[in-house]
C-alpha cells in the first residue's frame, strides 16, 4: 500500500511518515501543494494524507484539482481548524475524511486502513489467524492449535494488534498509542511487561515462538 503524505510542518511529517513506514506503508512526502498536486497526478496512492495550510497550493485547492483530474484517491485533511464549516467545506471538495491537530497517530492509521478498507470493498473480518494462532472478535475467543488461551483485555488488545500487523514491526510508540490509548512516558517498561504477559501465554508452551522481539525498534508477530 502507498500514501501520499502533503504536509509542510517537518515535525508532524516526520512523526507520521516514522509511524506508517513502521506499520508497513511506502509513503511519498511532499512539503508543499505544488509538489503534492505533481506526485498525486503521476503516481498511484491508495490514499492521500493532505495538510489545509500549506504553501505555493492550499490544501483544498490542491483536493479540487485532484477530484477535477478525476483521481479518485481516498483523501483524509488534516487542519489545526476545528469549526464545522471548516470541516463541511473540507468534506465538500472532495475530502473523505477529516482529522484535526493535534492527534494520536494510531487514530490517523485507523482511519487510513478504514478507507482503504472501503475502497476496495474489503469487508472486516470477525476472526484474525496467524499460523495456528486464531483470535475471534466477536467472541473474544483466542486459541493456538486446540488449546484456548486466557487472555486479560490488555493482553487481547495487544494481541490484535500484533495480528492485525503480522510479519509487520511495530513500535513500542505505536503499542502505547494502540493500547492505552493516551500517551505515556515512551521511557516507561509497560510495554515490555504486557508483551512478557502475553508471550508467556502465546508461546511459552509451545516450540515455535510467535512474538520477537527486534532490538531498537519494537515487536513483530510472525507465523514461523
Amino acid at each position: 500500500m502507498r500514501i501520499l503524505l502533503v504536509e509542510d510542518d517537518e515535525s508532524i511529517a516526520s512523526f507520521v511518515l516514522k509511524g506508517l513506514r513502521q506499520a508497513g506503508y511506502a509513503v511519498d512526502h511532499a512539503l508543499d501543494g505544488e509538489q503534492g498536486l505533481h506526485m498525486a497526478l503521476t503516481e498511484s496512492y491508495d490514499t492521500a494524507v493532505i495538510d489545509l495550510m500549506l504553501p505555493k497550493i492550499d490544501g483544498l485547492t490542491l483536493i479540487e484539482k485532484i477530484r477535477a483530474a478525476n483521481l479518485q484517491t481516498p483523501v483524509i485533511i488534516l487542519s489545526a481548524k476545528r469549526t464545522v464549516d471548516d470541516r463541511v467545506r473540507g468534506l465538500q471538495i472532495g475530502g473523505d475524511d477529516y482529522l484535526t491537530k493535534p492527534f494520536a497517530f494510531s487514530e490517523l492509521l485507523a482511519r487510513i486502513q478504514a478507507l482503504i478498507r472501503r475502497a476496495t470493498q474489503t469487508a472486516e473480518p470477525t476472526t484474525l489467524t496467524v499460523g495456528d494462532l486464531m483470535l475471534n472478535l466477536l467472541t473474544r475467543e483466542v486459541r493456538r492449535g486446540d488449546q484456548k488461551l486466557d487472555l486479560q483485555p490488555r493482553e487481547f488488545s495487544l494481541l490484535e494488534y500484533l495480528m492485525r500487523n503480522a510479519n509487520r514491526v511495530v513500535s513500542k510508540t505505536m503499542i502505547l498509542e494502540h493500547v492505552w490509548d493516551y500517551n505515556f512516558d515512551p521511557q516507561t517498561n509497560v510495554v515490555d511487561v504486557l508483551v512478557c504477559r502475553l508471550r508467556s501465554k502465546v508461546d511459552k508452551e509451545f516450540p515455535k515462538k510467535m512474538i520477537h522481539t527486534i532490538r531498537g525498534v519494537g515487536y513483530v508477530l510472525k507465523a514461523s
